[in-house]
């Protein structure tokens, strides 16, 4: 078997850190997260505003943050900054420069792995972030306990990236027990899903990631994640 990397030392990997993941996509038109999604988070939030007082959006690897600076240049440009809050996080702080007024918007540099957030979202994008975290399983399991009772997951997952420890595709398994939790995943996008709140746990252990294993769908360079299955007998 191939020599694996855990966290700490895929982290400091060129890879995850690389320069083009986010770096230059806005959030509406042509390069965007809309495009990418296949859904505006503008105009999500923006719905939500008629029968909430606040909302809430966390972007994982947000890279520079660019789309989120828009989207927040678009909301007080509508007077709704005091209405909403929006937090990137991003393992490096290459980060635009976010105007000061635009006190509703956090650009965080941390491993979105260790980052723990102090309240619960109406909506979480991970735009083609996972491709390059080592334990994905464990950040879609985090991300799905963020939500509001009614928010909404969404993000990129290539099923080719994932593996179990002797190297055998892991990806079918995985999805299929995805969705048993609740989750839906379009495999012609790329795109997994989940509407509301749910702690949960796939039982899987993490057991490396491999910094080399090439491009994915995205042409760009991927990371594998490993995996062992937990298995739990009950007491008797």
């Amino acid at each position: 078997m191939k020599p694996l990397l855990n966290t700490q030392a895929l982290e400091a990997s060129s890879i995850p850190a690389n320069s083009l993941m986010n770096r230059e996509r806005n959030c509406i038109g042509g390069n965007s997260y809309t495009k990418e999604l296949f859904f505006n988070p503008i105009d999500y939030l923006k719905e939500r505003l008629q029968t909430k007082e606040q909302v809430a959006w966390l972007d994982l690897c947000c890279g520079s943050g660019r789309a989120l600076i828009e989207a927040a240049r678009i909301f007080a440009g509508e007077n709704l900054g005091t209405k909403i809050k929006i937090v990137g996080v991003d393992l490096v702080s290459m980060f635009d420069l976010c105007p000061s007024e635009f006190s509703f918007l956090q650009l965080l540099e941390s491993s979105v792995v260790d980052y723990q957030p102090t309240t619960s979202f109406d909506l979480i994008t991970c735009v083609h972030g996972l491709h390059y975290v080592g334990d994905k399983l464990q950040l879609i399991q985090n991300a799905s306990g963020w939500l509001k009772d009614d928010g909404l997951f969404l993000s990129h997952l290539d099923l080719n990236n994932l593996n179990f420890e002797n190297g055998q595709a892991a990806g079918k398994l995985i999805v299929r027990e995805l969705r048993k939790n609740g989750f839906e995943y379009d495999a012609k996008k790329h795109l997994l899903r989940r509407e509301g709140r749910k702690v949960f746990n796939l039982n899987y252990k993490f057991i490396g990631a491999d910094d080399k294993a090439g491009a994915n769908y995205t042409r760009q360079a991927a990371v594998d994640s490993y995996y062992k299955k937990q298995f739990f007998v009950p007491l008797r």
